[in-house]
């Protein structure tokens, strides 16, 4: 069952009729937003008050990561939506205007790239250290992709995987992880049974995986940058794969049939992968 607004949950836990135009998935972005400040002031705060690698200065954790926030969500709607529009061209060029101001249509690793852009440009011109800022900041942006997809399953948002095939599915598997049809999903599309593999459940389970490694391994990797590139390379990972099971355009890529979002993740995973041997080769050489 999908719920495209929040009194949806309501009106079928307790038979209600109930209607406010509080979206399922709007809220759950803000709720992403919000857990993401905290967690990111937590280990800013953490970081500020040992060996200080931000070097803050004077500026105060809370306000700086409430001003952080505002500047990466504003950026990242914006690239969202344009990754979006290019992966559109025949409809950006017919009617631009309705694909650039509709309500629908985000790429996520829009939002990421544009927003990750404007996110650093902010911190470097507070004169802040950028790769300890990116260690502090990555468990965060683990946790909030995972509620972010979690808005997604519950709104039935269009994000759901190719038709399942249920002679796969492994018997102690219950089948809504296998299969879902996404009743009453926000874009009004039927689904035929027994359903769509439920692919932003998947990277919501896997993306608070990632966020609990991190969150441990914050305290235990020495070498600054090697926490982001952790991210970068468990994040893209798990994108890379679950694309195979979405429906998404392809491009040719050397005779490989890819998705925009494993062209990107793999070009992530790369530099994530180079720049934690760098890393860890320069550490080697100072010892």
């Amino acid at each position: 069952m999908a719920y495209p607004y929040l009194t949806d949950v309501v009106n079928d836990l307790v038979g209600t009729h109930i209607h406010l135009p509080i979206n399922t998935f709007g809220a759950m972005v803000a709720l992403a937003i919000f857990v993401a400040i905290r967690f990111t002031r937590v280990e800013i705060e953490r970081l500020a008050g040992s060996v200080n690698p931000l070097q803050l200065h004077n500026h105060q954790p809370k306000a700086l990561v409430t001003d952080l926030a505002f500047v990466v969500t504003l950026s990242g709607i914006a690239g969202a939506k344009l990754f979006d529009a290019i992966e559109q061209p025949r409809q950006l060029l017919s009617d631009p205007i309705s694909v650039i101001f509709s309500t629908g249509g985000f790429s996520i690793y829009g939002g990421l790239i544009l927003g990750c852009i404007a996110g650093i440009i902010f911190v470097k011109r507070k004169s802040i250290r950028i790769p300890p800022m990116l260690d502090a900041v990555a468990p965060a942006l683990a946790l909030g992709y995972g509620i972010g997809r979690l808005g997604c399953q519950f709104s039935g948002d269009g994000d759901w995987g190719k038709p399942s095939v249920m002679e796969l599915k492994p018997e102690w598997l219950a089948d809504w992880f296998w299969a879902q049809t996404y009743p009453n999903n926000v874009v009004q599309v039927d689904i035929v049974a027994p359903g769509v593999y439920p692919t932003p459940l998947y990277e919501a389970v896997v993306a608070f995986i990632i966020f609990a490694l991190l969150w441990v391994l914050r305290k235990k990797l020495t070498v600054t940058g090697q926490l982001f590139c952790c991210y970068l390379l468990l994040s893209n990972l798990a994108r890379f794969l679950v694309e195979f099971i979405r429906i998404n355009h392809q491009y040719d890529l050397f005779g490989i049939l890819l998705s925009q979002a494993q062209i990107i993740a793999i070009i992530l995973m790369v530099i994530g992968l180079v720049t934690l041997v760098k890393l860890k080769n320069n550490a080697g050489s100072d010892n």
